[in-house]
């Protein structure tokens, strides 16, 4: 089995150019497969080991679903999602906890602000503070929590990492990857992640959302609830703009599905999350699974651009 992701196994993604100087690198691998899973490009090290986490989710709701938690559309995104707490996604957060028979005080998550600075700034003026639903992960243990209670178990064990409802889990990355996850360890929210190749991670989409169709349509039907209300969240824009089934993990990782089925993994060395939606899209379009002047047209978007002094400095721009 090979190692983790090194700087050794990683290669030049993206450059952050000012002022036509390039200020900064991103490094890192990523591999394109098709929806057979074969190999079409690979940047770096693409059989290095990676943590995803949380473009593991898609895997956690269906090992939720396989227990037998009940989830209709919009459920099933906010499940999946990273979200921003703001107040559209914490009702979302809520009406999937009462689909699967659970209350807000069944939530292990660590209390934390919206990601959003506008639901956070409207906590403030309302006075209150933290809570473990404005986390980014409450969708996902909101599933957690009904693959639980769908096995009879009590709900306050369903972050145990000995419970079957990681064990489910853990088989389906498996199953869908290919890949026999490693280093079992801690996310940031108290779940589970396990390390798989770069590769393996691409496959694991291609083959899970050839299979899920119910769950990739709704996140499509649904890209605001993915990430964020934001017209500059990535991930939603690439959903709504490019009509792939996207989601992003913490420390750089970025997966997509085109759909066509050719799937992308991406994980930028440093861990920024400024880069890998844009290289995945540059590499989708460039196996022409995604439109070419829809890919151009996101690329260019204002999120990826720097500024001085209000006016438009540089960019970001993806390496060939």
């Amino acid at each position: 089995m090979s190692g983790p992701l090194s700087a050794t196994g990683s290669v030049p993604l993206a450059v952050v150019e000012r002022s036509g100087f390039p200020e900064s690198q991103h490094l890192g691998a990523a591999a394109v497969v098709a929806p057979d899973g074969s190999l079409l490009a690979g940047r770096g090290d693409v059989e290095a080991l990676i943590y995803p986490r949380s473009a593991l989710k898609p895997f956690q709701t269906v090992a939720a679903l396989r227990a037998g938690a009940v989830l209709d559309e919009q459920d099933l995104v906010i499940v999946t999602s990273s979200h921003d707490g703001s107040a559209q996604h914490v009702d979302a957060v809520r009406h999937a906890l009462a689909s699967v028979g659970a209350a807000e005080d069944d939530l292990r998550t660590p209390p934390a602000w919206p990601s959003s600075p506008t639901a956070s700034a409207e906590l403030v003026r309302q006075g209150r503070g933290a809570s473990r639903i404005a986390m980014n992960c409450s969708g996902n243990h909101a599933g957690m929590l009904g693959a639980a209670i769908a096995l009879g178990l009590g709900p306050e064990d369903y972050l145990d990492p000995a419970s079957p409802v990681h064990a489910m889990a853990r088989e389906v990355l498996h199953g869908h990857s290919g890949a026999e996850p490693a280093h079992p360890g801690v996310d940031g929210c108290g779940g589970p992640v396990w390390a798989v190749p770069v590769v393996a991670l691409a496959r694991g989409y291609a083959s899970l959302f050839a299979e899920e169709r119910a769950l990739g349509a709704a996140i499509r039907a649904n890209p605001v609830l993915i990430e964020g209300l934001s017209e500059y969240a990535g991930t939603t824009r690439a959903v709504a703009d490019l009509g792939v089934v996207a989601k992003a993990g913490a420390e750089g990782v970025w997966c997509a599905v085109a759909p066509d089925g050719t799937a992308v993994a991406v994980k930028v060395l440093d861990g920024s999350p400024r880069a890998g939606a844009a290289v995945a899209v540059r590499l989708l379009a460039q196996q022409g699974a995604v439109d070419g002047d829809a890919a151009e047209a996101y690329l260019d978007d204002e999120s990826l651009q720097l500024h001085g002094g209000g006016t438009q400095v540089g960019r970001i721009r993806v390496l060939d």
